[in-house]
């Protein structure tokens, strides 16, 4: 009996003692995340759910404070300062970081992804880590992938119920060069803000319309500025979860450890919300008075042939990554 109170006295002492040593080896912080949508869509939700796990996982020694709505600047501004340890954290359209590493462009290219099973599958697996292992070397660790849906068109001139009817309009696009390529494929003029600035340009009617996955166009309220939403699903941008390198170096493997797990449990939570959230938007939308258009695969595939050139034009330049993905899918596709 006195040796199994002795042996049980010696367990607990020892977890005691280990939990207190990987307790020592967190040390307390504050960190700020920045993301660019509002209070309330699913990836203001999802990252404040990241932090209070962090919070929990650290003992309350790490502090997560979010900033929504592009409090910190737009995405480029946010990059900038994340590489410079200024702006610790933040949640990104992975194509935007091709400004960095130009392979992220692969991200940008138009009707890549079927469906969100197949986009988890590349994003998650060896193709996804690659491409973030990339980033080291430009002060930027990435932690994984989250979702914002697939993309659609918006304007306030006219619904589009044909590839003929994009003609002409100016379309708010992602500051980046493929992004400008496919607009003008189509015919529509494209128009480089930044996303803070989106809203207002609409109101103002300096644009037309711009292009946004549904949960994105509801949670900013763009349905009172633009009456026509049209269903193109033309591109599936991840989102990246990123951190600054300077500041992840400081990390002991603990706390890197931490990060990763919590960052691979809120994940699987983000991608589910976000895709019902989506269904959630769309019905709100449609009550609002938004004019809700689907193209039939015929007009679809006039809008594939038309982009062709721009992804064949931006493969060129990153062969070895666009042949993976393309293989990735393939495999994906069995």
């Amino acid at each position: 009996m006195m040796k199994k109170y002795l042996l049980q006295s010696i367990v607990i002492l020892v977890t005691v003692f280990t939990a207190g040593a990987v307790q020592a080896e967190i040390t307390a912080r504050k960190i700020k995340l920045g993301i660019q949508n509002p209070k309330g869509h699913p990836m203001e939700v999802s990252a404040k759910k990241l932090a209070e796990l962090i919070a929990t996982k650290s003992n309350d020694k790490i502090k997560i404070r979010v900033f929504s709505g592009g409090q910190l600047g737009g995405d480029l501004q946010t990059v900038s300062a994340l590489q410079g340890g200024v702006t610790e954290m933040t949640v990104l359209n992975s194509g935007i970081l091709g400004a960095q590493v130009k392979d992220f462009e692969v991200y940008d290219f138009p009707f890549v992804f079927e469906n969100n099973k197949e986009a988890d599958a590349v994003l998650d697996g060896d193709f996804g880590k690659n491409l973030h292992a990339k980033l080291e070397d430009k002060g930027i660790v990435g932690l994984g992938y989250w979702d914002l849906g697939f993309r659609n068109i918006t304007n306030n001139r006219r619904p589009i119920k044909t590839l003929e009817d994009i003609a002409g309009l100016k379309l708010r696009v992602i500051p980046n060069p493929i992004n400008i390529d496919w607009v003008s494929a189509l015919g529509a003029n494209p128009v480089s803000l930044a996303f803070p600035e989106v809203y207002t340009a609409l109101e103002q009617k300096a644009i037309d319309g711009q292009e946004n996955p549904i949960t994105v166009i509801y949670a900013n309220k763009m349905n009172e500025v633009q009456k026509y939403l049209t269903l193109t699903r033309h591109q599936y941008n991840p989102q990246s979860v990123i951190i600054s390198k300077k500041v992840w170096d400081t990390f002991s493997p603990e706390e890197k450890q931490l990060f990763k797990d919590a960052v691979a449990e809120v994940t699987l939570f983000q991608r589910q919300l976000s895709r019902e959230q989506e269904q959630v938007a769309l019905q709100k939308l449609k009550e609002s008075g938004m004019e809700i258009n689907e193209l039939p695969p015929a007009e679809m595939a006039k809008f594939r042939e038309k982009v062709a050139p721009v992804v064949e034009k931006y493969s060129s330049a990153i062969p070895e990554t666009a042949a993976a993905l393309k293989a990735e899918l393939a495999k994906q596709r069995q």
